[in-house]
């Protein structure tokens, strides 16, 4: 089966690519920008949180082990989705968090991801989803971040092992070594 794709904006995407590299039936991950109005735009403009975009991940997976509907739990799982533009003490729309859903069957399963991930916040999901949109990826130096630099990093190093936790708690099965 061809490998299909799913856009998932949940923070800094050093911490979200950390998470989806140790699932099972994923085949690439690649951190960019997506939904916002500039072309081409670079880290530091989306840092500014003047071009709109939100930090994300592509995913490209095999939906014979993972489908793209248990892609959305673990992303809500390993993030927070009741705060709005925002994940910690990363502040700004580029934070966000969103689904990019490529066509109608993932837009469906998005709106289905998010009833379910409602049942386990008292607050509500501020998640949204949006239209699919032109994805840029990010520089070079941020892809597989946490595997190189990363680990040296005192924020990654704050914010990634406890995702990598939960992951593992609550979706051992799905992981590479589950």
């Amino acid at each position: 089966m061809a490998t299909e794709y799913a856009t998932i904006a949940g923070g800094c995407f050093w911490c979200t690519e950390a998470v989806f590299k140790q699932i099972a039936g994923v085949e690439s991950i690649e951190s960019g920008y997506i939904g916002g109005h500039t072309v081409d735009p670079t880290y530091r403009q989306v840092c500014n949180g003047d071009t709109g975009h939100a930090e994300a991940i592509r995913i490209g997976f095999d939906p014979q082990q993972i489908s793209y509907g248990d892609l959305l739990d673990i992303s809500f799982a390993t993030h927070d989705p009741t705060q709005l533009n925002r994940q910690g003490n990363d502040i700004g729309t580029q934070y966000r968090s969103a689904i990019f859903p490529t066509n109608p069957a993932q837009e469906e399963e998005a709106r289905a991801a998010i009833v379910r991930a409602q049942a386990d916040h008292s607050d509500p999901i501020v998640t949204t989803i949006e239209d699919d949109a032109p994805w840029y990826p990010a520089e070079d130096y941020h892809q597989d971040y946490w595997a190189g630099e990363g680990q040296e990093n005192r924020y990654c190093l704050a914010v990634i092992p406890p995702k990598l936790q939960k992951l593992r708690k609550r979706f051992a099965a799905k992981t590479i070594s589950g």
